[in-house]
């Protein structure tokens, strides 16, 4: 991208889920919202799977609006997110997190 190009959809999410405070969460519907394009929470799910080898986007910090982790029981992304969350000193407590808690509120 340079200078004079607009971003693209998935650089916009990139670059609201890059501003997410350590130690809190975001929804995907709010991350879309933050990036301009209103209630396109599937697509920041799709954008986020598109991460470029390499990154350094805390794509672990976006769960649903529910405060669930999206991937499924027993698979190797849910326990890599769950870990990530802890160590930042979000409580995860059966795939969950407490939005009224942990949600960032810029």
């Amino acid at each position: 991208m340079t200078d004079n190009q607009e971003p693209t959809r998935e650089q916009k999410i990139w670059q609201v889920v890059a501003a997410i405070p350590q130690g809190t969460v975001a929804s995907y519907g709010q991350v879309a919202a933050m990036a301009g394009l209103g209630r396109q929470a599937r697509f920041v799910g799709r954008a986020l799977g598109r991460l470029p080898a390499g990154h350094d986007i805390p794509w672990h910090r976006v769960l649903r609006s529910n405060g669930q982790i999206a991937f499924p029981e027993a698979t190797e992304a849910r326990r890599t997110q769950t870990e990530k969350l802890r160590l930042e000193g979000v409580e995860v407590n059966n795939g969950r997190v407490s939005m009224r808690t942990f949600q960032w509120r810029p």
